[in-house]
């Protein structure tokens, strides 16, 4: 079983930061591609950032020169640091992993959503 839990949402005013996480756990052998997806009100889930595990980076335009993705591949940890936030940045922030589990097979899995809002 694999789990992908993450933390750091909440309310920020814009023009403020905040710092996501989200953490792999379970039957992990190794992971490739992590990344960070965003879905807000009437809207298609859409791509924000991934990163690979030899640390390349590809971000969504909105984003990009705002938004950092890394990761910790010690602690199976992904991290997205989101600066100079605007209200359009509201969101669902759900973190993926695509993974090879211990019993080799390939999985790609998504974490529960962690609300971002983005308002004065």
């Amino acid at each position: 079983q694999v789990q992908l839990v993450e933390s750091g949402g909440g309310l920020v005013q814009p023009g403020g930061s905040l710092r996501l996480s989200c953490a792999a756990s379970g039957s992990i052998f190794s992971i490739n591609t992590m990344g960070w997806y965003r879905q807000a009100p009437g809207k298609q889930r859409e791509l924000v950032a991934t990163i690979t595990s030899g640390g390349s980076t590809n971000y969504a335009d909105s984003v990009k020169g705002r938004f950092t993705i890394s990761r910790d591949n010690a602690k199976n940890t992904v991290y997205l640091q989101m600066n100079s936030l605007k209200p359009e940045d509201t969101a669902v922030y759900y973190c993926n992993s695509n993974l090879i589990r211990s019993d080799w097979r390939l999985g790609d899995y998504w974490g529960q959503g962690t609300q971002v809002t983005v308002s004065s």
